[in-house]
Formats: C-alpha cells, sequence, structure tokens
C-alpha cells in the first residue's frame, strides 16, 4: 500500500512503487483532472504541484510522491485568481491542456505575483497547448496578477 496526500487529504492505494503518479491520481483515487497528454514529461498536461512545486506526474512515481503534499487542479479553489481570470479572459478553447496550464500558472504566481511577459513565457514553455491559446494564457496571467493581493497568490491553493 502507497499513502498519499492529496489536496489535503490521505489516501492509501494499492500500487506498485513504480506506477507513475498520474494513473494512481486518476484510476485509484478518481480525480480526472489532471490529464494524460504525451507520457514522457514534454507538454505538460499532467502538471500537479508536489510540495508546492509544478512537476509532470506521468514521469513521476508512487514512491516518489509518497510522504509529500500533492495538488491537482481539483485541489486549486474555484476562487483562485488564476482560475477567475482564466474564465474572464475565456482562455480555453478544446480545454485538454488548460489544468496543466493552471498549474504551472499558480505555481509562478506564486513564486512571482507580477510577472512579465518573459517571466511567463519561461514558466509556461514546458506547457503545450495545440490549440494555440498562449495570448490568452498570458492575458490571464496578468489578469490574475492584478486580481488578489500577493498574500492570496502565495497561498496558491493546497500546495
Amino acid at each position: 500500500m502507497i499513502s498519499l496526500d492529496v489536496n489535503g487529504k490521505k489516501y492509501e492505494v494499492e500500487a506498485a512503487p513504480e506506477e507513475p503518479l498520474l494513473w494512481v491520481i486518476r484510476e485509484k483515487i478518481g480525480l480526472t483532472g489532471t490529464k494524460y497528454g504525451c507520457g514522457i514529461a514534454q507538454c505538460g498536461a499532467c502538471t500537479v504541484h508536489i510540495n508546492g512545486e509544478p512537476e509532470r506526474s506521468c514521469q513521476t512515481s508512487v514512491k516518489d510522491a509518497q510522504g509529500k503534499k500533492i495538488t491537482t487542479i481539483e485541489g486549486i479553489p474555484e476562487s483562485h485568481p488564476v482560475k477567475k481570470a482564466w474564465i474572464e479572459d475565456d482562455v480555453p478553447q478544446c480545454g485538454y491542456c488548460q489544468p496543466g496550464q493552471i498549474m504551472s500558472a499558480v505555481a509562478l504566481m506564486k513564486k512571482n505575483p507580477s510577472p512579465s511577459d518573459d517571466d511567463i513565457d519561461q514558466a509556461m514553455t514546458g506547457n503545450i497547448c495545440r490549440c494555440g491559446t498562449y495570448k490568452r494564457i498570458r492575458r490571464a496571467i496578468h489578469r490574475a496578477s492584478i486580481m488578489a493581493p500577493d498574500d492570496t497568490m502565495a497561498k496558491g491553493g493546497k500546495s
């Protein structure tokens, strides 16, 4: 049995130590917001926070995640400025990559509440959007930076 702390809740799951965290989150815990994209940590669709840092869950084993705080897209409150900005700026097109995009944006805003375009581009580089909504993503991150005081961004959900 593997013990995981996901979104502030403890889970005991039967999984091989090397099983990817992505599959345990989706198939055994039942949180399907985290998406499978490429399986090689290149597209960012599977991004979660592990101890507050964005990580690709498709290449993180449950053994490596055990004992750490894991936050999925479901663990970021709807009231979070990044989620609110995403809605206000109508960022998603197909929406498939958006949970990973949001997780990376929340991590960026936690570290840098007022990022420049270059900061955003650098932080979001590992997230691919096949629909090309990059300008809307950047605009939403800028909107989020003016929507909330710095202490709200620092909380960033349950990371």
